[in-house]
């Protein structure tokens, strides 16, 4: 069983993603950056507000696919500002307290965009 969730903006044909994809009992969440419906930057110099956003995506995505957060094994935080990673870290504790998953936190030199501070993605497993 193969079942994707497609953004609705222009990148999906032009890079040919989706942005979340099961395949069996795994759900897999690509790279998601904060941005409103039409693809414009939501927060700009706020990392706190970002890392909530795309968290939000995930709970979504995650209800699309008829599961919750609970589900989340992993994630995988990108930053452009490591010195932020407690404001990154608090917000993804809000969403994952006693959930717990796996997690990684890097500092990459830069995201899509200069607007972008943080990018997420994550992995599920699923009952089916």
């Amino acid at each position: 069983m193969i079942n994707i969730f497609l953004d609705k903006n222009e990148w999906v044909d032009k890079v040919g993603y989706c942005r979340a994809k099961q395949v069996g009992n795994i759900i897999y969440i690509s790279g998601t950056v904060a941005n409103d419906n039409d693809g414009k930057p939501i927060g700009l110099e706020n990392i706190a507000l970002q890392t909530k956003v795309i968290l939000e995506k995930f709970e979504v995505i995650m209800n699309y696919f008829g599961y919750g957060l609970d589900s989340i094994v992993r994630t995988r935080i990108y930053t452009t500002n490591i010195s932020k990673w407690e404001e990154i870290g608090k917000v993804h504790g809000q969403f994952f307290k006693d959930i717990k998953p796996t997690t990684t936190m890097v500092e990459v030199a830069r995201l899509i965009s200069d607007d972008y501070l943080v990018e997420i993605e994550a992995e599920a497993i699923v009952k089916i």
